[in-house]
């Protein structure tokens, strides 16, 4: 049984680190493995992100189009056919109010972050169901109402 006092590591294992610039014997003297001149043998070199030795880099190549709205909004869209075919199933209520918890609970939203748009199917909605989301078509809302149902905006 061995002591905490008395435990080494492995032999071979542990390799010192070569030490650089320590005379022409080390191996490692002199140019210290950097080769001679240039930027990689200079101290605080690093090389840029897309840099191609000075050939006219991919990105400035190739032409500029298109555009990116940080500001836009994702929407997760659910059919009130998928609404229907779920409480068919069994696995909504149709008692109770259709909220963003029901929905994450029944994994038709993925994330608690993303908003809800309701969207209007091809059948008929046959139950009056109370439905929470963010946004409503105006389809999808004249169809809720003439279920009887009733629609609540986030």
């Amino acid at each position: 049984m061995q002591l905490l006092n008395f435990l080494t590591p492995k032999i071979g294992s542990r390799k010192k680190k070569t030490r650089l610039g320590r005379g022409q014997g080390s191996g490692k003297g002199g140019t210290c493995g950097r080769g001679h001149k240039g930027a990689k043998s200079r101290s605080g070199y690093s090389k840029k992100s897309g840099f191609e030795g000075g050939q006219m880099p991919l990105q400035r190549r190739i032409p500029k189009f298109g555009f990116i709205n940080i500001f836009k909004k994702k929407y997760s869209i659910i059919s009130l056919d998928t609404l229907q075919d779920w409480i068919n199933k069994g696995k909504i209520s149709d008692k109770k109010v259709i909220n963003k918890q029901v929905l994450l609970d029944t994994n038709l939203v993925k994330k608690k972050k993303d908003l809800i748009k309701i969207l209007s199917g091809r059948k008929k909605l046959q139950f009056s169901l109370k439905i929470e989301a963010n946004k409503f078509s105006k389809k999808a809302v004249i169809s809720i109402k003439e279920a009887g149902g009733e629609t609540l905006c986030l």
